[in-house]
């Protein structure tokens, strides 16, 4: 009877909608639902929705494919076209952080607003993430480089060393990181130079394992040509060139090839600060 009940399995849509990486809400999602062996969550994450075409485009997904909805959201008006959408059509949500709110805001003896809709209290260091990731969007991939010149920290590297995934990560810990693609065939903007406050730091790994992974993106999009996209005398060259600048100009360099994104973003974090440390 057990046996026969573990390999039936329950699946149900969960809808994250937030305002920022939804990266709490993933990992409330998925600790909540380890509680329950035979439950399968089909997770929808609907990330950074900030502006009412986005809220209309959540909306829309989650009346296709109906179930659970968690959420995070600052804004008061798309909170409440949250809540309201999903009461008016039976849907199951629930503000993730109203519950720990309301009971610290108990303990602590402090008063909190009544307003429908209203997101409860949130410190700096929310809006400083929000603001590091709309800087990481606006600049990522050598998009507006003279705005970098506002940076934390500038990645460079070559294709696929992780440039923009780390951005991303380093931007939800309140970093404002852009990144600069290193292109054979394009020199580095020579405005770089004139910057005084980023911290630039070099990607590199080893050529066998971005000439692999350069292979696999071309294969997910059906391209089987050979290129020198790929081709590892190609990619050897790239990487020796990228090593060479990060030496003359004196960039920290950061191997990724055997760390994680976390790890990469801790090693450039501590780097940074070490940095920092050392002008004052």
């Amino acid at each position: 009877m057990s046996t026969r009940n573990k390999s039936i399995s329950i699946y149900f849509h969960v809808h994250l909608v937030s305002d920022s990486t939804g990266e709490t809400l993933v990992a409330m999602m998925k600790a909540s639902c380890a509680q329950f062996n035979n439950a399968t969550p089909l997770e929808h994450l609907h990330a950074l929705v900030r502006t009412e075409d986005q809220m209309t485009k959540t909306l829309e997904d989650i009346d296709g494919k109906p179930g659970v909805v968690l959420y995070t959201l600052a804004n008061p008006e798309r909170r409440k076209t949250l809540e309201e959408f999903c009461s008016d059509n039976n849907i199951t949500a629930i503000s993730i952080l109203d519950p720990t709110l309301a009971m610290l805001g108990r303990y602590l003896g402090a008063s909190i607003t009544h307003e429908v809709g209203a997101q409860r209290t949130l410190d700096s260091e929310y809006y400083d993430r929000i603001a590091a990731l709309d800087f990481a969007m606006a600049h990522d991939d050598g998009q507006n480089v003279p705005g970098l010149k506002k940076a934390d920290i500038v990645l460079l590297g070559i294709s696929r060393t992780s440039k923009t995934p780390t951005s991303i990560y380093l931007a939800n810990r309140g970093y404002k990181t852009g990144n600069i693609p290193l292109v054979p065939t394009a020199p580095l903007p020579s405005i770089l130079e004139t910057f005084k406050k980023p911290f630039i730091v070099g990607l590199v790994a080893t050529p066998d394992r971005i000439a692999q992974i350069r292979t696999q993106r071309l294969v997910g999009l059906n391209e089987n040509k050979a290129t020198n996209y790929t081709n590892i005398d190609q990619v050897r060259d790239e990487m020796r060139q990228a090593k060479r600048m990060f030496l003359k100009k004196g960039y920290p360099v950061v191997d990724v090839t055997r760390r994680s994104i976390e790890e990469t973003a801790a090693k450039i974090i501590t780097l940074y600060h070490k940095t920092r440390s050392n002008r004052v």
